[in-house]
């Protein structure tokens, strides 16, 4: 091990700039959910990359926004504390969007943590979704936009979705790395349990079906999951979607159901991958007016630390 390199790479940046799709890409397997919604990625997820030479543990963080909830608050939480404990910090943007007041705040962010001499990780600012880019007069004036306001260490420009430039990026991350131990066994490709990607791939069902009709206000806890007493290659789930109002419920359901039956189609495909088994999914819906603000539903659907 002698010549293994590994270490830890945060994923940042503004709501919906790719930063999941990029993560998942890299890792080669569905570790954050993926939705043309912002905001999807609620907790850090680490994301594992793992060849003979080396393991790279991405982490995939919330977007980092101006808080409107204790959700919103535990969100932003979840994403600074990454800055501090990793190796190297990814700051994705979209490079079809000007410069704007959501990048002034991370970048405000990521000067403060220098100026303080807390943050001397590297920073690489990784332009996305450069495949769709039609003026490119215009994506220089926003890379210099960044890059005027922080000292990157170096700039990449990819497609997270279509895995342009990905191996250069990768090139890159490996080659700012030092020598050290295989943190995770080879074959894994996240640090979450299954549980959990199971509640997480249930939500993202949701925010894909219902589009602009359900906001964020759904989350998604799996109440019980075990293998079939009479059949070891099935395993009953049972999970509960969580939202704020009964209007937002009507909606999950359906027309006699059926929203909430293509809702566990899709995500029983998944989850089938996940596992590698046959399985029974039984969800159904619960009104829990204004969870986002309550400690108590945050801690129970996941999105509280113990610290």
């Amino acid at each position: 091990m002698n010549n293994f390199k590994s270490g830890f790479a945060s994923v940042i940046g503004r709501p919906n700039v790719g930063k999941s799709t990029l993560v998942n890409n890299l890792v080669g397997g569905k570790v954050s959910i993926i939705s043309p919604k912002a905001q999807t990625t609620r907790n850090r997820i680490q994301g594992i990359y793992t060849t003979d030479n080396e393991q790279i543990i991405f982490i995939d963080t919330p977007g980092i926004h101006k808080p409107k909830h204790k959700l919103g608050e535990f969100m932003n939480n979840e994403s600074i504390k990454t800055l501090t404990d990793c190796d190297l910090i990814l700051l994705v943007v979209d490079g079809n969007m000007s410069y704007g007041s959501g990048d002034e705040y991370i970048i405000n962010l990521l000067n403060k943590l220098v100026d303080k001499k807390i943050l001397e990780t590297k920073v690489y600012l990784v332009i996305n979704k450069i495949d769709i880019i039609k003026d490119k007069d215009k994506l220089m004036e926003n890379v210099l936009s960044f890059t005027s306001h922080y000292n990157f260490d170096e700039v990449y420009y990819i497609s997270a979705l279509n895995n342009q430039n990905l191996d250069i990026l990768l090139k890159g991350i490996i080659d700012c790395l030092d020598y050290g131990p295989m943190f995770y066994p080879k074959d894994q490709i996240s640090d979450h349990p299954e549980s959990f990607v199971i509640s997480e791939i249930i939500r993202e069902k949701v925010l894909k079906l219902t589009h602009e009709e359900v906001p964020h206000s759904v989350g998604v806890v799996i109440e019980n999951m075990e293998l079939d007493k009479d059949n070891q290659n099935l395993v009953n789930i049972n999970a509960c979607i969580v939202v704020e109002r009964q209007s937002q419920k009507k909606i999950i359901i359906g027309s006699q159901g059926s929203m909430i039956k293509e809702i566990g189609t899709l995500a029983r495909k998944d989850i089938v991958m996940l596992l590698g088994k046959k399985v029974f999914l039984d969800i159904w819906v619960k009104v829990e007016e204004n969870w986002r603000d309550r400690q108590s539903q945050l801690k129970e659907l996941g999105y509280f630390n113990e610290e």
